[in-house]
């Protein structure tokens, strides 16, 4: 029996907690692509810079807390600092929409156009970001470093395995909970909201009914660029900041909105846990586990890992490719903003 709990531990801290921070992370993330898909209707490929950028803004702001003596007591100082990130990709976004994309509505211009506007603003995006921050690893987390750790929980529990939460993982459960709770609040029950919906289920209706597209459209990316902050800081607390890894990123945040279903907010959110835990799942190391449940009667030679951890992201191309080959509406079918 003890055999059995120590595999459960070890699951649950390799697999099931990782997995519930990455899935939190994809999940809002792939918010902030529903959000814009729903509205202006194209696949906005600069999303993961977004996330960079607004991740950028925040570790600025975090060192310059940092440097006047400001902490958070136990909590990252990030947690300060993420207003300014917020605000930064704000801006961003709303210049980015008024330069480029308000051209492309104006010309009522197809998906397609959007869709390669957007990549060229990635790489812009991406430019910018490197030559404020550079292309290094930037590790700006501070205060406490977990909530619990696997000495404490082995001296708990006397099992041979400990359990380590820490304290990022539980910050971006807690943050994410209270973002899709504000962002289904905002959407189901504000007048703009509510406007929101309308412009995305049916356009021309909503404007025969004296609803504004120009500030549903501001609200859009006003939401997306927080939603995207958010998730990049998140991610960069998590892990660490490194301007490269949001651009491969992109993929399993597409991955998840459209595994989901592309305009579904619930879908987004349903897509990121189930890219999460694919890639953690598929890329986890089985052999002590099994030595547990075996009762070490069968020993693996090998990791007993059915995909090394650099092809992680493989596992959500190929999750992608099946969902658009047997179901390319997505989970929630039908289910828009």
């Amino acid at each position: 029996m003890i055999d059995i709990l120590n595999a459960i531990v070890l699951l649950l801290n390799f697999l099931v907690i990782p997995g519930l921070a990455y899935g939190c992370q994809l999940a809002l993330g792939a918010l902030g692509v529903t959000l814009i898909y729903g509205i202006l209707r194209f696949s906005n490929f600069a999303h993961g810079e977004t996330m960079a950028f607004g991740a950028m803004i925040t570790i600025l702001a975090t060192w310059l807390l940092q440097g006047w003596g400001v902490s958070f007591g136990p909590l990252p100082t990030a947690l300060l600092a993420l207003p300014f990130g917020i605000g930064g990709a704000v801006i961003l976004c709303l210049v980015t929409d008024r330069w480029v994309y308000r051209f492309y509505r104006k010309q009522k211009s197809t998906p397609v156009i959007y869709l390669i506007a957007s990549l060229g603003v990635m790489f812009f995006y991406n430019g910018l970001i490197r030559f404020v921050i550079g292309p290094d690893d930037r590790i700006f987390t501070d205060g406490d470093r977990f909530i619990v750790t696997a000495r404490e929980f082995k001296q708990m529990t006397g099992l041979n395995e400990g359990m380590a939460f820490k304290m990022t993982q539980g910050i971006t459960v807690i943050v994410t909970v209270i973002c899709v709770a504000a962002l289904f609040w905002f959407l189901n029950k504000t007048r703009t909201g509510k406007s929101m919906r309308a412009y995305s289920d049916n356009e021309d209706l909503a404007l025969l009914s004296g609803i504004n597209p120009d500030r549903v459209v501001m609200i859009a990316w006003i939401l997306t660029a927080a939603l995207a902050t958010i998730a990049g800081a998140l991610y960069g607390l998590d892990k660490s900041f490194k301007p490269f890894t949001y651009l491969q990123l992109l993929l399993p945040i597409f991955a998840a909105a459209i595994v989901g279903g592309l305009g579904s907010p619930i879908g987004a959110i349903a897509g990121g846990f189930v890219i999460a835990f694919s890639e953690v799942t598929v890329t986890f190391a089985y052999r002590k586990v099994i030595s547990y449940v075996t009762q070490d009667s069968v020993q693996p030679d090998g990791l007993v890992q059915l995909l090394s951890t650099d092809y992680k992201f493989a596992v959500s191309f190929a999750i992608l490719v099946i969902v658009l080959l047997v179901r390319p509406t997505g989970i929630f079918r039908g289910q828009t903003i």
